[in-house]
Formats: structure tokens, sequence, C-alpha cells
């Protein structure tokens, strides 16, 4: 049963990839839960609203993105998917004349939920950040 749900969310952290390199805030959010308590790395905490307006405030301020995971654990236990993931993002944050290259690197954990049929991330703390 595990391999069938890392099936499902792996197709949904490549949607969710897909359309965080375009910019596409609709689809990128549609993975997250209406309740969702997004922890940042410096304990900053969002709820979606804060979330959505953060994304957009990211995606105005960059000029490309590219990302990749991995899955470094996971668990399935009382209705919840436990995992936690290493990604790594090159960033183009756009200058006056010349866009200037950022390495973000993190560790976080997703925890999701099957809601309504669809699995949903209820909650993400990213536990380490790097950039460089």
């Amino acid at each position: 049963m595990e391999i069938d749900i890392i099936t499902e969310i792996d197709t949904i952290h490549q949607k969710a990839n897909s359309a965080f390199e375009r910019k596409d805030i609709g689809i990128y959010m549609s993975q997250f839960d209406d309740g969702i308590h997004y922890t940042n790395a410096d304990a900053t905490v969002y709820d979606r609203k804060d979330l959505v307006y953060q994304t957009e405030k990211y995606f105005k301020k960059t000029k490309e993105i590219s990302t990749t995971y991995y899955r470094i654990k996971s668990s399935f236990e009382n209705e919840f998917f436990t995992e936690k993931i290493a990604r790594k993002s090159i960033v183009f944050e756009k200058g006056l004349v010349f866009a200037k290259k950022k390495t973000v690197q993190t560790e976080e954990v997703f925890n999701w939920k099957k809601i309504n049929g669809n699995w949903k991330v209820t909650a993400v703390q990213v536990v380490l950040e790097e950039k460089y």
C-alpha cells in the first residue's frame, strides 16, 4: 500500500514542481490543504493566505527557477503520509541588468492526508535551509 501512496505523492510533487518552475500559483497551491501550516526554517509559520502571498512575491522577483528533490524517508500512520525530502533549487533572481544565480538547498517534512479522495499537504516544516 505504501508504494501506491508514494507513486501518487510523486505524481503530485512532479506536477507541483513543474508549476513552481512555470510560476503557476494556482496549480502549485493545489497540492496544499486549505488548513495548511507551513513553517519556514526561521520558524515563521504561514497559513494558506500567507503562503499564497509569499509565493507570489517570490515568483515576481525571479526570472527562472529549476528544482529537484529526493525522498530521504517516509512513513504512513493514522491516515497521514509523512515524508522528509531534500530539495535543491537553482533560482535566477531579477536584477537591473543581469539575473543573479542563487542555489537553495532544503530539507522539508511534509504531512499528507487524503481529503475527499485527493492527497493534500496539511503541514510543511522546513528543517534546514542553505542558500549560496
